[in-house]
């Protein structure tokens, strides 16, 4: 839920990197820190456990000028990978406007993409919110791997159902794809946050 501060005229909004482990999440947030420019971001701040998966979240406000007489301040999250940090997740997703799914392109973590998808429906469910109605979109990383598989394959698993959501090919330890990710996450948001206003 967007946070609109009257007094500073600002509006903070909330987006969640989701996916399963290893899946590119990070990679994401540090591509994208890397490549703004210094007065247009804070301090990226991650822990992370002894295999280098993040264990709680990275935060980096990210201001944009979106909405006339409003400073956009993004907060970018990332969740852990791994099922056993489920509450975290859970804390993180919490009053987020906007998700990134990460999606491992590799054929062999199909199983994980869908046990991560599915783990995103139910803890959106918990907080009375469901994937149908929250801006998302699907990024399909590691795009550069040789048993990628078929974006069309991708889609058939992971976009299906009433409502299909935006997908981007990416491969984020390359910087390809991340940026236009950001780019489509936003709009959604900044889309989603206008209507709901003009129709409130």
């Amino acid at each position: 839920m967007a946070m609109v501060n009257y007094a500073k005229k600002e509006i903070q909004f909330k987006i969640v990197y989701y996916g399963p482990g290893m899946c590119g999440k990070t990679t994401n947030l540090q591509v994208v820190h890397d490549r703004l420019p210094e007065e247009a971001k804070g301090k990226m701040s991650s822990l992370a456990t002894s295999q280098d998966r993040t264990l709680f979240f990275d935060f980096m406000p990210l201001k944009t000028d979106a909405i006339e007489g409003f400073t956009t301040k993004f907060m970018m999250y990332t969740v852990p990978g791994q099922v056993k940090y489920n509450s975290t997740r859970k804390l993180v997703l919490r009053s987020c406007d906007g998700i990134v799914f990460v999606a491992d392109s590799s054929l062999a973590k199909m199983p994980e993409n869908l046990e991560s998808l599915q783990n995103l429906e139910e803890n959106l469910r918990d907080q009375n919110d469901t994937i149908a109605k929250m801006p998302l979109i699907l990024q399909y990383n590691k795009r550069d791997l040789p048993d990628a598989s078929p974006i069309e394959y991708l889609d058939f698993l992971l976009n299906k159902g009433p409502i299909r959501h935006p997908s981007i090919e990416a491969a984020a330890f390359k910087g390809d794809g991340v940026i236009e990710s950001l780019n489509a996450i936003a709009k959604l948001v900044l889309q989603d946050f206008l209507d709901k206003r003009n129709n409130s």
